[in-house]
């Protein structure tokens, strides 16, 4: 896996930002303009934007150790090649719907197998940490890739302030439920063949505590866009895409495998941990090759996504085929 030092010595990062994706950046925040309340979480570290709703402001963070040196997909095509089937099956229904997704305000809830449970604003439950850029790869079980530029903090930060319990073996995360306004929610029900919302997704407590996975609020120096998840998404690197669930509003700590949208829907296609795994097959196409987005030629496939040497000590010993 590439994964280097960004130097403070590096060029600026409006230096490296494709110049059409520079032209659009907004005028940073005036002065004393929506910082974090600061009253939810405790710790110290960076405030974001106030509102969620305000997308398009520039956001203060610091490069990350944890990013790949790979060419970034531009801004244009991860904000308009996207799965969020909440807005439509359509590859651009994301982007043509995103006005239905409803972002402010927006709460979040902590609650389950642990000791210090709450429910936050979102302003409030990202303004106790700073935030750095980590530029991943992304795979998508479907067999194409980016490279995203994301901003956020790792998910540990909000697991240890929660104090779980010694029985919380896993974390369940919830996304929004809303059917008045999302009308991919509004298709066939799950009692005819439909998927059933709200989307739900977990990890064990390992691999939610790894320090590559984060919670993303910004993509390229901006609050996340709707239709990538906005305001708060969770990115897992190693796993194909649909694990990192979008528009989180409920994180649960539990003891069992929790049940997951993709799982319930096929589970002999979507296993609970969907590790990326050239050498596991989708029931309907290889896995051993992808498309980055933006290049004609396909290209192999890493075991984890390239992030093996990170992440493989966690599934010594396991049955990778079995347990996919």
């Amino acid at each position: 896996m590439l994964i280097r030092t960004r130097r403070r010595s590096e060029p600026a990062r409006s230096e490296i930002t494709p110049k059409a994706i520079y032209q659009r950046r907004r005028e940073f925040l005036r002065a004393g303009v929506g910082l974090g309340a600061g009253l939810a979480l405790g710790g110290l570290g960076m405030a974001v934007p106030a509102s969620a709703a305000l997308r398009g402001y520039e956001l203060d963070f610091e490069p990350s150790d944890f990013s790949t040196d790979e060419s970034k997909t531009p801004y244009e095509e991860i904000t308009s090649y996207n799965n969020f089937f909440e807005m439509g099956p359509g590859k651009s229904d994301p982007k043509t719907y995103a006005d239905q997704l409803k972002t402010d305000p927006w709460t979040i809830k902590v609650d389950g197998l642990c000791d210090n449970p709450g429910e936050y604003a979102v302003e409030d439950f990202i303004s106790p940490w700073s935030l750095e850029e980590r530029i991943y790869r992304m795979r998508c079980v479907e067999g194409w890739s980016m490279v995203i530029p994301w901003i956020g903090f790792e998910l540990n930060r909000i697991i240890d302030k929660a104090e779980p319990r010694g029985d919380a073996r896993y974390v369940a995360f919830e996304s929004i439920y809303d059917p008045d306004n999302l009308r991919g929610q509004r298709r066939r029900p799950a009692t005819s063949g439909g998927l059933q919302w709200p989307y739900t997704e977990g990890l064990r407590m390992d691999e939610a505590m790894h320090p590559l996975t984060i919670l993303a609020v910004g993509l390229y120096d901006e609050v996340l866009p709707n239709q990538n998840g906005a305001p708060i998404r969770l990115v897992v690197p190693w796993k194909y895409g649909f694990k990192s669930i979008k528009s989180i509003k409920h994180i649960r700590f539990v003891e069992d495998e929790p049940p997951t949208l993709w799982n319930q829907a096929q589970p002999d296609e979507y296993g609970f941990y969907s590790n990326v795994n050239p050498d596991v097959d989708h029931p309907r196409w290889s896995q051993r090759t992808e498309r980055r987005i933006g290049e004609f030629r396909r290209r192999r496939t890493e075991m984890f996504n390239g992030y093996g040497d990170e992440v493989a000590s966690m599934y010594e010993g396991m049955d990778l085929t079995e347990y996919f």
